[in-house]
């Protein structure tokens, strides 16, 4: 993809725009380069098609935002931090395999970890912040606990949402 056109995208625009605002409100945090700015990724399939519900591949990916756009969505830069195997979705329990990177966060955040920069032959405190989770939306309901199949599916537009039940049955509109 050109540069230019790369550029012009909307979700690239967006996820500048965002990456400023984050750069705005912690100055401290934005000013060192070597800080890490993660992603979170997941989703989850059944290997042997929608209607065999006899085994479910959930991987997790961490994606490191510190790289420009076209190189945080790359091969190399993708970190494929487990595989959540097994002959059912996780659903609820997805935070029992998550609870030992939700626990280390806000350490990662507030503490960070002393590293060693062979470069400039100095040691500095490497911090780690979760910019964003990407997946879709019975993802999102399956990590962050919110319903995306009632009246207020949407966790952004929640004030915007015209939404309603069906007159003649259980389904949200």
């Amino acid at each position: 993809m050109p540069t230019t056109r790369l550029r012009r995208d909307p979700c690239v625009i967006r996820l500048m725009q965002r990456q400023r605002h984050f750069d705005r409100t912690y100055p401290d945090f934005a000013a060192e380069p070597r800080i890490v700015r993660l992603g979170l990724c997941m989703d989850g399939f059944a290997p042997h098609g929608q209607y065999d519900h006899t085994y479910s591949f959930w991987p997790v990916i961490l994606t490191p935002y510190n790289f420009p756009p076209r190189m945080c969505m790359s091969f190399e830069y993708i970190f494929l931090t487990m595989v959540i195997l097994g002959p059912s979705n996780p659903k609820r329990l997805i935070c029992v395999y998550l609870e030992a990177l939700i626990e280390e966060l806000p350490n990662l955040w507030h503490l960070g970890i002393l590293k060693h920069d062979h470069a400039k032959n100095e040691t500095f405190r490497m911090c780690t912040a979760l910019m964003r989770t990407v997946n879709d939306l019975p993802a999102y309901e399956i990590a962050s606990r919110w319903s995306t199949a009632s009246v207020m599916g949407c966790p952004v537009y929640i004030e915007d949402t015209y939404a309603f039940y069906l007159q003649n049955g259980r389904k949200a509109c």
